[in-house]
């Protein structure tokens, strides 16, 4: 049974921690293939489930530490039709697969949840194209009829609620919202931006924000941003509007590079932790809103280690 439905516990201003980095951790440091970067077909092994299991246990060692909630994102940001139909996925396997994957997280959090360690779980949602382009666009329509079969799976597990990584056009995170809404969870967007600052379809950061919130009613608990260097978005989040406040979350890229750079990429640019975690302090002095923090390609447990350190240090200055 989900825990926060009703109140999800980052809202409430505490630090929250994610993981960084799941599918670039798994192939270049762990040396597992992944095609389509589907990280939830190791699921299909024991020793894969262990190995996702392990690579979740260290950051809640970390949140531990910090003092921190968790947030739990299953491994699924590929788990939707087209992307598991290329695996040979029927449609039966893909929502069995993706409540799986939510019970192995209800598993993490029955064994290490406590007082000083609360942990959300949240049904992780990918797009349904490319995440760094924004070449395979939909209606809203066709978003939230897309996305509605792996929502009505989260939604009938012990997930809290649902994210949407990687955004790059506001109608599927629309769409999004909308099914979400439908089947009672709580759901989260987060857009992706190009070195520019901007989606990849064009549209500013705020501007998609505040579209989706207009179409929806206000619908998204909140906006994150993911899959991209804090110095590709940090002048488009000094320049002011109100926007900014439905900002809670960050998940930042280590590497500096474009994601047409990162996608033709064949080692790991892990950039400079110590640096990207002085960047996330920096904009928490000027946002003070934004308590959901983690990493995402490139970065691993040592980046989102230091991000909390130097946050922490901050609320304690």
């Amino acid at each position: 049974m989900s825990m926060y439905r009703a109140r999800l516990p980052q809202l409430d201003g505490g630090l929250f921690l994610t993981d960084g980095g799941l599918e670039t951790t798994l192939v270049f440091h762990e040396g597992h293939e992944l095609p389509y970067f589907a990280a939830f077909d190791l699921l299909r092994e024991g020793w894969g489930r262990a190995a996702i299991q392990a690579y979740y246990e260290r950051y809640l060692g970390i949140a531990r530490r910090h003092g921190a909630g968790f947030i739990l994102d299953s491994p699924t940001w590929r788990a939707s039709a087209d992307w598991a139909a290329k695996l040979g996925y029927t449609r039966e396997a893909l929502a069995m697969v993706n409540a799986e994957a939510i019970e192995l997280l209800a598993e993490l959090r029955a064994r290490h949840a406590g007082a000083d360690l609360p942990i959300v779980i949240s049904g992780q949602i990918g797009p349904r194209g490319d995440g760094y382009k924004a070449d395979q666009t939909m209606s809203v329509a066709e978003a939230e009829a897309y996305h509605a079969e792996q929502i009505a799976t989260f939604a009938a597990s012990a997930a809290d609620m649902v994210s949407a990584m990687t955004m790059t056009h506001v109608e599927e995170a629309i769409g999004i919202t909308l099914a979400a809404k439908a089947a009672g969870m709580p759901v989260v967007i987060s857009f992706t931006v190009e070195t520019d600052g901007r989606l990849p379809s064009g549209q500013s950061l705020g501007d998609a924000i505040s579209e989706t919130d207009a179409a929806t009613q206000g619908g998204p608990a909140y906006f994150m941003l993911n899959c991209a260097h804090p110095a590709h978005f940090e002048a488009q989040l000094a320049g002011g509007g109100g926007w900014l406040e439905r900002l809670r979350g960050l998940r930042a890229n280590a590497s500096t590079r474009s994601h047409a750079e990162l996608d033709e990429a064949t080692e790991l640019d892990a950039g400079d932790p110590l640096d990207l975690a002085a960047r996330y302090q920096a904009l928490r002095q000027r946002l003070g809103q934004l308590t959901v923090l983690g990493g995402c390609c490139g970065t691993d447990h040592r980046h989102v280690d230091a991000i909390a350190g130097f946050c922490r240090q901050q609320q304690a200055a």
